[in-house]
C-alpha cells in the first residue's frame, strides 16, 4: 500500500505546521516556507544549466541548507516537535561568503548596474537571486510581526542572495558572456 500524500484538511485552506497546529495556507510562515521551496527548485534548476562540478556540489549543499531553512520555517516555535530538525551553522554563511570571494577574483570590477540576460544560465541565476530576495523580504517580514525566526536564517539567505549575484556574473564571465549594462534614459 502507498502513502497518500494528498489531505482533506488542505481542501478547507488550512496546513499544519511541524507540531500538529492548523493555520491558514495564507499564513505569512506558509508563505515563507513555500518561497524557499520555489527557491529550492530554481537552485535545481541553476545547477541544470552549469557545467562546473565545484559549483554543482555547492549548489547541492545550498539545496540540502534550504530544507533545513524551510524546516525551521514549518515549525510551529510553541510547541517542542518529535522530529529532529537540522541548524544552520555559521560555517554555512562562511561557505557562501569564500565561494563568493573565490569567484570574484576572477571577475572585472563592477562598474555599472546590469541587467539580467545573455544566456539562459545567467537568467537563471537571476532568477534564483529575485527568488531568494523575496524569500528574505519573507523572513523579515515575519521578524517584524514577532514571529519567531532563527537569527541564521535571515543571515544565510542574505548571503545566499549574494552568492547567486555573483554566480551570474561568474557564469556569464566562464561562458564567455558580455553582461549587459543598464543605460539609464536620462
Amino acid at each position: 500500500m502507498s502513502l497518500k500524500i494528498y489531505t482533506k484538511t488542505g481542501d478547507k485552506g488550512k496546513t499544519s505546521l511541524i507540531g500538529g497546529t492548523k493555520v491558514p495556507k495564507s499564513d505569512l510562515r506558509i508563505d515563507a516556507y513555500g518561497t524557499v521551496d520555489e527557491l529550492n527548485s530554481y537552485i535545481g534548476l541553476v545547477s541544470d544549466y552549469t557545467a562546473d562540478p565545484d559549483t554543482k556540489t555547492l549548489l547541492k549543499e545550498i539545496q540540502d541548507r534550504l530544507f533545513t531553512v524551510g524546516a525551521a520555517l514549518a515549525c510551529d516555535p510553541d510547541k517542542e516537535t518529535k522530529m529532529r530538525i537540522p541548524d544552520l551553522h555559521e560555517a554555512d554563511i562562511r561557505l557562501l561568503e569564500s565561494s563568493i570571494d573565490k569567484m570574484n577574483e576572477e571577475l572585472p570590477p563592477m562598474k555599472h548596474f546590469i541587467l539580467p540576460g545573455g544566456h539562459v544560465a545567467v537568467s537563471t541565476c537571476h532568477i534564483a537571486r529575485c527568488v531568494c530576495r523575496r524569500t528574505e523580504r519573507l523572513c523579515v517580514g515575519m521578524q517584524e510581526q514577532d514571529m519567531f525566526i532563527e537569527p541564521l536564517v535571515l543571515k544565510y539567505i542574505n548571503r545566499l542572495s549574494d552568492y547567486l549575484f555573483v554566480l551570474a556574473r561568474w557564469t556569464g564571465h566562464k561562458l564567455g558572456v558580455e553582461e549587459i549594462p543598464w543605460k539609464p534614459r536620462v
